[in-house]
């Protein structure tokens, strides 16, 4: 009789009322639950006899693979490499002691990935932060606990010992378990990502459902075969990465997970997840032509412009250095920071007006045809509003309630929705049937029934031409 056999055999004894079809079907869902790429058989069957009260022990196993672990196993060993590492916290327990706490994703195959937690004194083990993704260890005497999820989770304790080794292992390289962005599908996790910057990169503070601030990095990725993917890497910020980010540039994160958001699947990470960014610390100048300029209500400018090689660029000043610019005007800017085609300016920063040149295009002279507009891309356009703008409230998957305003217009080769959420639901609100409209810095995405859909950015201005 095999191990596994014998131990169903030991469940039924304790809980008649099981069959090993019962069992057998109960292993499935729970492989369904969780992955059956993360749970073997066997380790679903402990995590079965856990629910119902039923401890099983097996003959101990010195080494075991990430799919073989279960929630009660103890004093295991096994080899695996580093995924991502998270930096060491500190809380307080319910005497108001204080303990550390860093967790630690590995994986041994492409498909078998596991977190692992490391308590006070582990937390801060000599070397540990100089661990890499790659780097191959040996994880010593530890043991095995269900996650929130469900998943089992190895926890290093006072009697576990993480070590690096230098041996050969069948284990996979980082390089080998990359996945590129076009390849990634919901519900996927602990994922290596490559992809390129498309559009800008940016930080928000936010204060969650439990009233503690925040901070997040949002980025935008596309794959190989040019579709996009948005990211949100939460408790990440602009300190993560390089001031200088060129267009198009290579991104590679260590320990995300995709999800379906409001516009599609999403990259999402946390404080763990590491950003490998082609990029320096020193910033370039950049020469451009302004094509709008609109301000928000922290005094802040926004710029929409292009360069010579018809590269459009989202400047953000807040420095009120572009003040002795107009539109059309042809500047040389020294940013303190630039994303891809996102750029800072700052007190930092430098700003001169030049001569003008006829090699950077004009607004007239980059203007797309509504027929000529493809998912992804950002454009500006010239149409004819055909329907009176409306206003509605969207419920997010949050509750939260958020303004989306909405017009149809035309040029003539073709008719396209034009919406705006939020503040940029205002610019929309101040137009009128049978306008025609000069709108910059608009994002094209797909929309229902294979319909494009335009949306304004915080870069758009709609400029009435009649």
């Amino acid at each position: 009789m095999s191990e596994f056999d014998s131990l169903i055999e030991k469940l039924i004894e304790q809980k008649p009322e099981l069959t090993r079809e019962i069992i057998e079907e109960q292993i499935k869902l729970k492989k369904e639950k969780i992955g059956a790429g993360y749970l073997t058989d066997q380790g679903a069957l402990f995590l079965i006899a856990s629910d119902y009260g039923v401890t099983l022990s097996g003959p101990l196993k010195v080494e075991m693979s990430l799919k073989d672990l279960y929630a009660g196993a103890k004093e295991i060993s096994l080899e695996t490499r580093v995924l991502n590492l998270s930096p060491a916290k500190q809380f307080s327990r319910k005497d108001g002691s204080p303990f550390y706490l860093r967790t630690m994703t590995v994986y041994d195959d492409a498909n078998s990935t596991a977190s692992v937690k490391l308590w006070d004194e582990k937390a801060n083990l000599p070397g540990i932060e100089n661990l890499k993704p790659g780097d191959l260890i040996k994880i010593i005497k530890a043991y095995v606990k269900s996650d929130l999820d469900g998943s089992p989770t190895i926890n290093i304790g006072s009697g576990s010992n993480v070590e690096t080794t230098d041996s050969a292992s069948d284990i996979p390289t980082i390089d080998t378990i990359t996945k590129d962005v076009s390849e990634l599908e919901e519900g996927q996790k602990d994922l290596v990502v490559l992809g390129e910057i498309d559009g800008i990169i940016s930080g928000m503070e936010f204060t969650n459902s439990r009233g503690i601030p925040g901070k997040a990095l949002r980025m935008r990725l596309k794959g190989k075969d040019g579709s996009g993917m948005r990211v949100v890497l939460w408790g990440k910020d602009e300190s993560s990465i390089p001031n200088m980010i060129s267009q198009s540039a290579k991104v590679r994160l260590l320990g995300v997970k995709v999800k379906s958001g409001n516009q599609g699947l999403e990259i999402h990470g946390n404080d763990a997840t590491i950003i490998e960014i082609e990029g320096g610390k020193e910033a370039e100048p950049v020469i451009a032509r302004i094509l709008s300029m609109s301000s928000t209500e922290n005094g802040r400018t926004m710029i929409l412009a292009v360069d010579n090689k018809r590269n459009l660029y989202n400047i953000s000043d807040s420095s009120n250095s572009t003040s002795i610019c107009v539109e059309g005007d042809v500047i040389e800017c020294m940013p303190s920071k630039a994303y891809g085609n996102s750029i800072t300016l700052d007190e930092n920063s430098f700003v001169r007006k030049l001569e003008n040149d006829e090699n950077i295009p004009s607004l007239s002279q980059i203007r797309t045809k509504i027929n000529d507009v493809k998912v992804d891309g950002n454009y500006c356009i010239e149409a004819i509003i055909l329907k009176v703008p409306e206003r509605r409230e969207v419920q997010t998957k949050t509750g939260e309630s958020i303004a989306l305003s909405e017009m149809f217009v035309e040029d003539d080769t073709g008719q396209i929705w034009v919406k705006g959420w939020r503040n940029q639901a205002r610019l929309i609100d101040k137009c009128e049937l049978g306008e025609i409209v000069s709108i910059t810095g608009l994002n094209a995405k797909a929309g229902l029934e294979g319909r494009i859909e335009m949306f304004l950015t915080a870069f758009s201005k709609i400029t009435k031409k009649n």
